[in-house]
């Protein structure tokens, strides 16, 4: 009897079946001689029959060493395609793929397209995609995920996958910390399972695109040509991708996923992070189809806490407006740096993202950054771009004025940041910054995308140049310069500096009364305040509201009003801001909850209320609405002001919140403890000193006479 011989089934999947190809390709060299060669096996040097293929012997852990074949990894997937030339640098470091015009066939004509002629002639002048089917595989040679099907991952990597496991027992503020810790980061695959588990647990509409609705896409736009041609989405600034060291057939991918995301979802008209972000996720997807899911999970959002990826020219302008405001705040010194130079502000700051995705930070910074941003959103993005501008302040001398395009110079600082700082130290000084809150952010976020729709962009905008408002071939005034007042514009919110500034006061022209200043400034909001001194001197203060809110206080006494976006500031013979002092203080700030202004709609940002806490009472010991100080004193209306009383320490343990305060004989900015200017009737005497609220020196000489006094209003707000 014959003993049965034991019998091994073989499921033939989909994926062992070789890939069609339109080439044969010659297999790589046997260990076997000729004469060892199996029977029916042709030697090397004879031919083959046109057509035919051969499978060669392959290693998952091999890489391909020929000039002809040095794409990457060998991969199940492309082992039977012609391997095509890597357009990587030879140093390794960050490369831009330009979009490419069509190619000429055999005939020296471009292949037609639904936007070409039948001369081939490009009517429409469209920047043209190129999608070729010799780089159209599939994309796991940028992935090492496909490499464990045939191993036991746990046993391959023990370490990671016990961290795996520990990824997926965390919750959101666990992770979190792991992410700002590089948690995943030693692992290629490690964390590509890190960002699947993230990325599907994002928040999101309830038909988001899969994988079925990518095959449809990519099958209905791509079919089955060898060459195809595409106008390149609209939503794109320029036609670069980043390559962050894939491919040729990584970034042949990106291209496809960055098309049918376009064919998707056709609302998205502006979005110049979205390539970088495509090229990013594909490094760690298991082919196309996923990283194509994964960046729609990021569009689709409806997490309302969180914000991934601006998807309009409004949404991104009003975020860059945010990060200037940002920027103006805890970067005081690059900001000076920058305004202080004859470029544009919008230029330099509408590349703020583009710094940590796109063409500035080197890979291994921005997949650390990506870590982050995927659990925190956005907020992540104004920390590290504010840390990279304040480092670059730190790299340039005071004075801008050797650097020809600050804007280009900014791009090439981030762009050599290993030599710098490292990415841990890069994190760590992001998330020391006291940023606000996000709910904070998203009303100053909110407060700017009204003030655009005011300007006339909107939500179906494509493109439109905002330039600094300020026009200096058409400004006068009797005290600062154009220069002057380009700073001073500068430094006010950016949803106020979009608009025009119109004179509403001159002494040179509607005479010295306070009564005449009301008249003129009363309905306008906000207002800047410039005086110049008979010694030359030049200062002034930013007022953030309506100066008619002084007559709410009942008619007794002075009462201060405003929010804490009012500053006082100096021009000449320096140039200085001083802020609200609270704003430098965050343990404090977060103690006395600060709000958003009320009188802005829609909400807007950062202003303030007085601290709760504090109780106030009036003169006769009656209690006080704390929204508004009195200020029991009076002062004679002819002649040189006395000289100020001495400083007092505050009674209270908070910083003073008092702004500005008008009444009939004399105006206020800036109080506690003294007065950071305070001016008479007769718009002629005035002194300066160090306030609370500001925590400002003497702004000038300590008693002056004003030679000049004007203020300017908004255009837009009359």
């Amino acid at each position: 009897m014959e003993r049965p011989v034991p019998q091994i089934n073989i499921s033939k999947t989909d994926e062992e079946l070789p890939a069609p190809s339109s080439s044969a390709r010659s297999r790589s060299h046997s260990c076997q001689d000729r004469e060892s060669r199996p029977a029916g096996l042709p030697p090397e040097d004879e031919p083959t029959e046109p057509g035919a293929r051969r499978p060669r012997s392959r290693s998952f852990y091999s890489f391909e060493t020929s000039k002809s074949t040095s794409d990457g990894p060998l991969t199940r997937s492309n082992a039977m395609r012609p391997r095509s030339k890597s357009l990587l640098s030879g140093d390794g470091m960050l490369s831009w793929l330009q979009f490419r015009r069509p190619r000429t066939n055999s005939s020296g004509k471009k292949p037609p397209s639904k936007d070409l002629d039948g001369s081939g002639k490009n009517v429409l002048n469209i920047p043209i995609l190129t999608i070729s089917e010799s780089d159209n595989w599939e994309v796991s040679s940028s992935s090492t995920m496909k490499y464990w099907q045939f191993v036991d991952w746990e046993k391959m990597e023990p370490k990671s996958a016990l961290n795996y496991q520990k990824i997926l027992q965390s919750d959101c503020k666990q992770l979190k910390s792991m992410a700002r810790a590089g948690f995943w980061s030693t692992s290629h695959t490690l964390r590509a399972k890190a960002y699947h588990h993230i990325i599907h647990g994002i928040s999101c509409r309830s038909v988001t695109p899969d994988r079925e609705i990518y095959q449809q896409l990519s099958e209905k736009l791509f079919g089955k040509k060898k060459t195809s041609t595409h106008p390149f989405p609209e939503y794109m600034e320029n036609g670069a991708i980043p390559m962050y060291c894939l491919s040729k057939t990584g970034v042949n991918s990106v291209r496809k996923i960055l098309l049918c995301i376009a064919a998707h979802f056709p609302d998205i008209t502006h979005c110049p992070v979205l390539p970088a972000l495509v090229s990013l996720l594909l490094h760690f997807s298991e082919d196309e189809a996923e990283c194509f899911h994964s960046v729609c999970r990021l569009i689709a959002y409806n997490d309302p806490d969180k914000r991934y990826i601006d998807q309009t020219f409004l949404a991104h302008r009003a975020s860059c407006m945010t990060f200037r405001d940002l920027a103006n705040k805890y970067c005081h010194g690059a900001h000076k740096l920058i305004a202080t130079s004859n470029q544009s502000l919008f230029d330099i700051y509408s590349d703020w993202i583009m710094w940590i995705f796109g063409a500035g930070l080197p890979f291994e910074y921005a997949i650390r950054v990506l870590d982050v941003f995927l659990l925190e959103g956005y907020k992540v993005l104004y920390r590290v771009a504010l840390v990279l501008l304040s480092l670059y302040k730190g790299s340039v001398p005071s004075t801008p004025s050797h650097i020809a395009d600050i804007r280009q110079d900014i791009m090439s600082f981030v762009g050599n940041i290993s030599c710098h700082i490292t990415v841990d130290k890069l994190l760590e000084k992001a998330f020391s910054i006291r940023l606000f809150s996000r709910k904070e952010i998203n009303l100053l976020l909110s407060a700017n995308m009204s003030a655009l729709l005011q300007k006339g962009i909107s939500i179906h905008q494509k493109r439109m140049s905002v330039h600094l408002a300020v026009d200096l071939d058409n400004f006068s005034s009797s005290i600062v310069t154009g220069q002057e007042m380009r700073m001073v514009w500068s430094w006010i919110p950016e949803r106020f500096a979009l608009f025009q500034p119109i004179m509403l006061f001159t002494t040179s022209e509607h005479g010295r009364s306070l009564t005449s200043f009301y008249s003129q400034v009363e309905g306008s909001e906000p207002t800047v305040l410039l005086l110049k001194t008979e010694d030359e001197e030049v200062c002034g203060a930013f007022l953030s509201s309506d100066w008619s809110e002084r007559n709410k206080g009942g008619g007794k006494g002075l009462s201060f009003f405003g929010t804490g976006e009012c500053f006082v500031f100096t021009l000449c013979p320096e140039m200085e801001r001083y802020e609200w002092a609270i704003l430098h203080q965050p343990k404090i700030a977060k103690e006395t909850h600060i709000h958003s202004s009320p009188h802005l709609k829609p909400p807007p940002a950062l202003a303030t209320e007085v601290p709760p806490p504090v109780t106030l009472a009036g003169p006769g010991g009656t209690p006080q609405d704390p929204s508004y100080l009195t200020v029991p004193f009076s002062v004679p209306s002819e002649g040189p002001p006395p000289e100020p009383a001495p400083r007092k320490p505050p009674k209270h343990p908070f910083p003073a919140s008092m702004f500005m305060a008008g009444g009939t004989e004399r105006i206020i900015i800036g109080g506690g403890g003294g007065q950071a200017l305070c001016i008479a009737a007769d718009l002629l005497n005035g002194w300066t000193e160090h306030c609370d609220t500001f925590q400002n020196p003497p702004l000038c000489r300590d008693s002056f006479r004003i030679q000049c006094l004007e203020a300017w209003g908004i255009q837009n707000s009359l």
